[in-house]
């Protein structure tokens, strides 16, 4: 079954009075690309979070952002680094003469530099803290597939119903086709009819041989043929199990290229405006297949 890659999940899970609320987002992109925005106190995560978004998508550009909130302030994983804070308000009061500025130097000045509220080690702390975080996290990944999936859905009923106007078209030049050569021969016919008055020196041989060569020319069958296989894979695609963005994109190409082919050869004005319409769907899929997963 066919996924999208755009969508939306949320997971939340509360453990102790320690609550971790993760929000996931995707969207269209060629590869897959994890945007990570996390607490200081999961920061050391990082690559867990991006080998668990791995494991459910292969495709699109996906943003995490996973936040924490504790009830009891006493377990907050922080603590002052005395030496940071010593070493910043000393260099901020030498910056505060040199450049012979009045303001006192305040806790808020200092608060801006990272180092000096340090993460702190808690008993079993870090382990519990990814456990409930990592419990949010793949509750927002399933949230975010259901939904890529339902989005999937939708674009596979949009494709089928335009690979059953395909068929018909592609059976309609078709149809078209097998009619060029006799008309095309009686046409010319009545051209040496009309150049020639002695009907005798016509040399029927020579004109079957043309007309034969005529006839493969504008013959598309094998395009006709090749383009039915190219959109029986396509559908078989749309059902499998797999990730099948790239091979839909491969097989609406070579229906593209199929469908060239046959407005090449074809010399009616009638196969012309329907290689026209056909092209317009293939554009269409294509279209449509660059949020397929």
């Amino acid at each position: 079954m066919i996924s999208s890659m755009t969508g939306y999940g949320r997971g939340e899970v509360t453990v102790d009075r320690f609550t971790v609320l993760a929000d996931v987002r995707s969207v269209n992109n060629r590869f897959l690309e994890v945007a990570i925005r996390l607490p200081r106190t999961l920061t050391l995560r990082e690559i867990d979070v991006k080998e668990l978004v791995r494991s459910k998508f292969s495709r699109g550009k996906v943003n995490v952002v996973m936040t924490t909130t504790r009830e009891n302030e006493n377990d907050m994983p922080l603590k002052i680094n005395p030496a940071a804070a010593k070493a910043y308000g000393k260099l901020l009061n030498s910056l505060r003469k040199a450049a012979k500025i009045q303001e006192r130097v305040t806790l808020d000045h200092l608060l801006k530099f990272p180092e000096v509220l340090e993460i702190g080690i808690l008993e079993d702390g870090d382990e519990k803290e990814w456990s409930v975080a990592r419990q949010a996290l793949l509750a927002a990944l399933d949230d975010l597939g259901v939904m890529r999936q339902r989005e999937g859905i939708e674009l596979m009923n949009d494709f089928i119903a335009r690979l059953n106007r395909l068929k018909e078209i592609i059976d309609e030049v078709e149809r078209i086709a097998k009619t060029l050569v006799p008309e095309e021969r009686a046409r010319l016919e009545e051209r040496l009819n009309r150049l020639l008055s002695d009907k005798s020196v016509i040399d029927r041989g020579r004109l079957e041989l043309e007309l034969a060569l005529f006839a493969d020319k504008l013959d598309v069958t094998e395009e006709c043929v090749r383009f039915r296989s190219h959109m029986k894979f396509f559908q078989e695609a749309l059902g499998g199990e797999e990730s099948a963005g790239r091979k839909l994109g491969f097989l609406v190409q070579e229906m593209n290229r199929e469908a060239n082919t046959i407005g090449a050869k074809a010399s009616s004005a009638q196969i012309a405006h329907l290689v026209v319409v056909m092209k317009e769907e293939l554009e269409k899929i294509r279209e449509q297949l660059q949020n397929i997963e």
